[in-house]
């Protein structure tokens, strides 16, 4: 009777009596008994209405064993057992989580996605180590203030609830670097996440937002703001003062204008289509040097300045549906364009055949409509009499100013010596090869392994990648032509981009492809995959994946015509159980 008043009472000496017998479903005392040895725990899937009392009680109670065996091995010494510190309940049918949850002080994950939960203990907030906590998909309306106590939090997921306002005390986190409140039902966003300073990413996508707090500019470490899908009709001006960031998704709001940006000098994408913007200024734009993604579609704009050729790192520029009809031909000058998406605009210079042949014929096409007067900073040195032969096709211009090799269109079966030669000290970070007539790739581009992050291989014959690839470790974008996925890429984990469109690809790796945790596009249009695995949905960091134009049936093209996000959801909802 008093080890059973002890155990009640929460007396850590409550191990040493048997436990009491318990109701409800049976997690095999092998679980257990490996929890017990490495710390970690994972029931998810298991249909469990209700969490077991004893697994609450795993550091406290006597092992059942201990009374059946009393010749211990040194296997079986279970009063050296390992605290709890990762506990797994996900996907399973908890209504409630039990106070109880407190017995477990060493947990510092604690994942309880995916079930039925409409509140959350308040015990939770004694979880002092606790550094990763999931609830997301879960029914929640509301979060415990004690939960604001975790100040060793790191990792707070609670997307896909019903929250319709958060507590006060937010910024108590303070050591938080990933906050996930999309798809919930909030208005508004406490003042205090000001003092999130160490937030590296936040996503309020899919909420009810009107506006967002100026205060949040002070978030100084912030790289990734998602406000997809909410109501906002302006941003603050302080949101351009946020000089880490690197992802801004404002898509599917009500802006009429996009603020100007003096200080995100290290703003690589910004997502602002489907609003209503119908002014795209210079002050837009003159300031974002590392910008290489910038998606406008669905808008107003009426015209494209100038001043979008600043923008040198652009390499995905989608401007369709909007009420362009001229365009700027210096576009075409810019060194990195990959991909420009122009249809649905009235356009009155450009045929609506050619939009139809893709970017690089739509880029040449601007190029050629260039006056004659204007010297491009990219064209090669007129040949004369005082010209080296081999100097005639290299631009040292292009090398020395604009870090890049070109070699494209001249139907060479290989790159010659030369163009490496004049490269010589100089740090190159992209290499243009494309429209040749390549078998492999050129093994000398491994001499450009300490600079090179951008290689387009398009259009050529190339039929595999060698290993020497690898060996460039700060490649980002790769634009290759092939029938198979190349298994190498999987390897270059560094990996940005991937621009696989028309070719003949027939299958690719969704377990391979999650490991290359830096993947933000994936573009597989036009090819020949009969399937789309479902567990390509868990490719978490996928911002724009493609794959219109292949033979599978699901997903459905209404599927696809919703966006990555949703097809990723879709994906991740046809995953077998």
């Amino acid at each position: 009777m008093a080890a059973a008043r002890r155990a009640r009472a929460g007396d850590p000496r409550a191990g040493f009596g048997r436990p009491a017998a318990e109701s409800g479903p049976a997690v095999p005392q092998g679980l257990i008994r490996a929890a017990r040895k490495s710390g970690q725990l994972n029931l998810s899937g298991r249909s469990l209405s209700e969490v077991p009392q004893h697994v609450w009680r795993i550091n406290l109670d006597t092992p059942e064993e201990a009374h059946q065996n009393l010749s211990f091995g040194a296997a079986d010494r279970w009063w050296e057992q390992t605290d709890l510190t990762k506990l797994i309940l996900a996907s399973n049918k908890l209504q409630c989580l039990s106070e109880d949850v407190k017995l477990l002080p060493a947990l510092t994950v604690l994942d309880v996605h995916d079930n039925q939960l409409t509140s959350l203990p308040s015990a939770l907030g004694q979880l002092e180590n606790l550094q990763k906590l999931d609830v997301s998909h879960n029914k929640l309306k509301s979060i415990p203030e004690e939960l604001m106590q975790l100040s060793h939090l790191k990792s707070l997921l609670l997307h896909h609830n019903e929250l319709s306002c958060l507590p006060d005390g937010f910024g108590h986190l303070v050591n938080l670097e990933e906050l996930d409140l999309s798809n919930n039902h909030l208005t508004d966003i406490p003042t205090s996440f000001a003092l999130l300073i160490n937030l590296v990413r936040l996503n309020l996508a899919c909420n009810q937002l009107k506006n967002l707090p100026a205060d949040i500019s002070a978030m100084k470490s912030l790289r990734q703001l998602d406000c997809t899908k909410n109501y906002l009709e302006t941003v603050p001006s302080k949101l351009a003062t946020m000089a880490s960031l690197e992802q801004l998704y404002l898509r599917k709001n009500k802006l009429r204008s996009l603020p100007e940006f003096p200080s995100c000098k290290l703003l690589k994408e910004l997502h602002a289509g489907e609003n209503q913007i119908e002014i795209l200024n210079a002050e837009n734009l003159k300031h974002l040097n590392s910008l290489s993604v910038l998606e406008l579609r669905d808008n107003k704009i009426k015209s494209v300045p100038d001043e979008i050729t600043l923008l040198q790192k652009l390499e995905r520029l989608d401007l369709a549906n909007n009420d362009i009809s001229r365009l700027p031909y210096a576009l075409g000058t810019l060194p990195q364009l990959k991909f420009l998406a122009l249809e649905g605009n009235p356009l009155r210079t450009i045929r609506r055949d050619l939009l139809q042949k893709g970017t690089q014929e739509l880029l040449k096409y601007l190029r050629s409509k260039m006056k004659d007067d204007v010297t491009s900073p990219n064209e090669e040195p007129p040949v004369t009499a005082m010209t080296l032969p081999s100097e005639s096709r290299i631009n040292m211009h292009a090398i020395t100013s604009l870090k890049l090799l070109e070699y494209s269109e001249k139907q060479a079966a290989v790159i010659p010596d030369e163009m490496f030669n004049a490269v010589r000290s100089n740090p190159v970070a992209t290499v243009n090869f494309s429209k040749n007539q390549l078998n492999e790739i050129p093994p000398r581009i491994v001499e450009l392994k300490d600079s090179v992050c951008d290689v387009n291989l398009g259009f050529n014959k190339i039929s595999s990648i060698s290993l020497e690839l690898c060996m460039l470790h700060k490649l980002a974008h790769l634009d290759i032509r092939f029938k198979v996925f190349p298994s190498v890429l999987y390897r270059i984990v560094a990996l940005e981009t991937i621009l696989l469109s028309n070719n003949q690809v027939g299958s690719i790796d969704p377990l391979q492809l999650q490991k290359m945790d830096k993947l933000g596009t994936l573009d597989l249009q036009n090819n020949d995959l009969l399937q789309v695995p479902p567990e390509l949905g868990n490719c978490e960091t996928l911002r724009t994946l493609l794959l219109e134009g292949n033979p599978f049936r699901t997903p459905r093209a209404a599927i696809l015509a919703k966006g990555t996000a949703a097809v990723l959801e879709y994906l991740r909802s046809r995953i077998p159980a």
